[in-house]
């Protein structure tokens, strides 16, 4: 990993990345699996954070089993004067998940922000962007909603290399 980490604190990702054990105290678990204390393990993990090697610690529920099932990536054609300054305030509008600024692919792709919304239908996402395409205004020249079909691939980054210890009984992850 780049910057300021160590094997050690490699070892805590890779111990991690796929969620933390499900027990009563996850950091002596992963203290445990790497070879250190749990409270060595949290004060690491706050020091990563700190730092940006990580954005932060945090349960990530199942929007589907929350029922949220019509899942929207809206694509823009937005101003690029003003793009910086609306995808900020499209990335704080609630039910946005992931707000991005993309490069255009003239002349079959136009859009240049990316924003993706959930909800418990079709109608419901629809709503939500509509929401907004009145923020954009007049910077918004069109959009289209890219409807997911099915999943292939439900993981963040994962660094490789091999666990500490695949032989922990504290198995059990949040994915």
């Amino acid at each position: 990993m780049p910057g300021d980490s160590d094997a050690a604190d490699r070892a805590i990702v890779l111990a991690t990345q796929a969620g933390l054990p499900l027990v009563p105290d996850p950091w002596g678990a992963v203290g445990r699996e790497v070879g250190m204390s749990g409270a060595e393990v949290l004060e690491r993990m706050r020091a990563m954070q700190e730092s940006g090697v990580i954005r932060r610690v945090a349960a990530v529920p199942n929007h589907y089993r929350l029922g949220y099932v019509a899942n929207g990536m809206t694509v823009w054609d937005v101003d690029d004067a003003q793009i910086e300054r609306l995808g900020r305030e499209v990335a704080a509008i609630e039910g946005v998940s992931h707000c991005y600024r993309r490069p255009r692919h003239l002349p079959h792709w136009p859009y240049n922000l990316f924003a993706m919304l959930h909800g418990r239908s079709r109608e419901e996402v629809e709503r939500q962007a509509a929401v907004l395409r009145e923020r954009l205004g007049e910077a918004c020249r069109d959009h289209r909603i890219l409807y997911s079909t099915r999943i292939l691939k439900k993981t963040g980054l994962r660094l490789a290399g091999s666990r500490p210890s695949d032989a922990s009984t504290d198995t059990q992850r949040r994915g």
